[in-house]
């Protein structure tokens, strides 16, 4: 009997023992925890507390809107009265109208696109993106820079010049800055609906451009020398016809030395696909977007009497 009396009090106090060890451990962790602001209370307030939204931060966007036709100055100053950047800014990127880049070394040289647009693989080095910066609608960021705003335009364009159209234009033996080149005074010539598709005229004034240039003859193109002397007449002089420039149709045969204007898709399209007639010559009479026609000089002539002042 007291032998298990004995072995029962040395249970208790072993237990008892335990018991005061594992308080102590556990005691101390808990004052530990209590104390720290990342313990216990810390951890528990991170559960139950509510966590504030994340702030995001919206970048101010513009909306600019090109025009079919508008040449790189156009463009330029648009952008200025915009307030996005001065015009030289703009034109410093696309190169500036007009110039040979082979001849001028006072201005910044030329970024080559092409090594990204294939289509740029025959628009000569020396000239810059006049012809090729699409006239559409696009939302910029108003802290984009005007190169990444060339790149979307240089993208439109891409998009819109079709694998068949590129066929097309390599199966007629022309390049596609010729056709880009012809398309930009269509758009300037020929009175084009963009809303309703009609581009008859500018076809029907393709087939007659592109068979003087086939017979060697001048283009006389009156929009040439607008983008000459950067301003628009009913009628030139005759002294507006021998002003001195590469880009002068009355003066030099063929095509200019590149496009004068940016053209959308109907003018381009128009330049791939002219339509042939018996008609030789053409004019739009003041203040009419009609043109008349007509399959001799003389015709031309009385016409020129009739219609303008």
């Amino acid at each position: 009997m007291y032998k298990i009396i004995r072995y029962l009090f040395l249970i208790s106090l072993s237990l008892l023992a335990t018991s005061l060890l594992l308080s102590v451990i556990f005691g101390r962790s808990l004052l530990h925890s209590l104390s720290a602001d990342s313990g216990f209370f810390g951890r528990l307030d991170s559960l139950f507390k509510k966590e504030e939204p994340m702030k995001v931060e919206l970048r101010e966007e513009e909306t600019v809107r090109l025009i079919e036709g508008w040449n790189s100055r156009d463009m330029s100053q648009y952008f200025e009265r915009q307030g996005l950047w001065q015009s030289e800014e703009f034109l410093e990127v696309v190169g500036f109208p007009q110039v040979d880049y082979k001849k001028n070394k006072d201005l910044p040289p030329l970024f080559d696109y092409s090594t990204e647009f294939s289509f740029l693989n025959d628009k000569p080095e020396n000239r810059g993106l006049e012809g090729y910066l699409y006239p559409d609608t696009y939302r910029i960021f108003a802290s984009s820079s005007p190169a990444e705003l060339v790149e979307k335009m240089l993208s439109n364009f891409d998009r819109q010049l079709t694998d068949k159209m590129r066929e097309d234009i390599k199966a007629q033996g022309k390049t596609i800055y010729e056709i880009v080149t012809m398309a930009s005074i269509l758009e300037k010539e020929a009175p084009i609906n963009y809303a309703n598709g009609d581009n008859r005229d500018a076809r029907i004034i393709s087939g007659i451009f592109w068979r003087r240039i086939a017979a060697g003859q001048a283009l006389q193109s009156c929009a040439t020398l607008a983008y000459i002397l950067g301003v628009n007449k009913a009628q030139y002089t005759t002294a507006d016809t021998k002003i001195e420039s590469p880009y002068n149709t009355y003066k030099y045969r063929d095509l200019p030395p590149g496009p004068i204007s940016n053209p959308g898709i109907l003018a381009i399209e128009a330049a791939i696909y002219p339509l042939s007639t018996s008609y030789n010559y053409f004019l739009t009479p003041s203040g009419s977007n009609k043109i008349v026609y007509a399959t001799t000089y003389a015709e031309h002539l009385s016409n020129k009497r009739k219609y303008l002042p």
